[in-house]
């Protein structure tokens, strides 16, 4: 799926480009999560935050990235083709799984911008990130909210998202499917909840059936009172409506909710 955002960011931002190439990239707000490039070019250079702690995360450790102050590691790969920049919370208990979100990001967006022909023009992946809870620090959950601001050169850049989400009692990751009771029926409860949520904050804007099930609420954030998903710019309506985060209250999903 975060491949698939990749591709159909791409897509987006160059079809956008033929028509407008004057717009500059909109900028991005909250924590920031860069990944540093690997072997792909040798013009790359690496920075980060000064080094506050003597051992960095993992993930900090596997990205080359520096930790700072804020104990946020961050990363900063610069190109004469493109500029990557990331930063993440090193206290995070999946470590891995935020290595591999961020090396796939940065690999598909490094392949995409350096496919042949090359166009002489600003590129840049800048991903922060956004941490929720919910429950007590021993045995309720995290969450780990990525969003992923990608400008391949055209004039429309495209925010989409990717999430973590971890049991703190459990020592296990939550995904969709363990979210939800055994044999519930999510996305029947979900898409009439969203698609109302999505009219409310996009009125005027098309506003269609959810056009591809399950894949679309992979992206969550739980806190004590709600289910949050996040919704890529044009995954569910047209992209000019941006990316969307819709809010659940957990009582409306407390019939099907693990």
């Amino acid at each position: 799926m975060k491949t698939r955002h990749l591709v159909v960011a791409a897509a987006v931002i160059l079809a956008a480009a033929a028509c407008d190439s004057s717009s500059e990239p909109a900028a991005t707000s909250e924590a920031v999560t860069t990944p540093p490039s690997a072997s792909t070019s040798e013009a790359a250079t690496t920075s980060a935050a000064p080094t506050t702690t003597a051992a960095a995360s993992s993930a900090c450790t596997e990205l080359k990235g520096t930790v700072g102050d804020d104990n946020l590691c961050t990363v900063h790969t610069e190109t004469p083709n493109y500029t990557i920049d990331m930063s993440f919370p090193i206290d995070y208990p999946d470590q891995a799984a935020i290595v591999d979100v961020l090396i796939k990001q940065r690999d598909g967006f490094i392949a995409l911008v350096e496919e042949p022909p090359v166009r002489d023009v600003p590129k840049a992946l800048d991903i922060k990130s956004q941490t929720y809870r919910s429950g007590s620090p021993a045995s309720g959950t995290e969450s780990l909210v990525f969003e992923e601001y990608s400008n391949f050169g055209g004039a429309h850049p495209v925010t989409s998202y990717n999430a973590l989400n971890f049991d703190l009692g459990k020592k296990a990751p939550i995904t969709f499917e363990t979210l939800f009771k055994p044999g519930s029926d999510p996305v029947a409860v979900l898409d009439p909840l969203v698609k109302a949520e999505l009219t409310k904050q996009l009125p005027g804007a098309p506003i269609d059936d959810n056009p591809i099930g399950a894949e679309m609420y992979k992206n969550f954030a739980l806190t004590d009172d709600a289910v949050l998903f996040f919704i890529s710019q044009g995954q569910w309506t047209i992209s000019a409506a941006g990316a969307q985060k819709v809010s659940i209250p957990r009582s409306e999903l407390a019939s099907i909710l693990a």
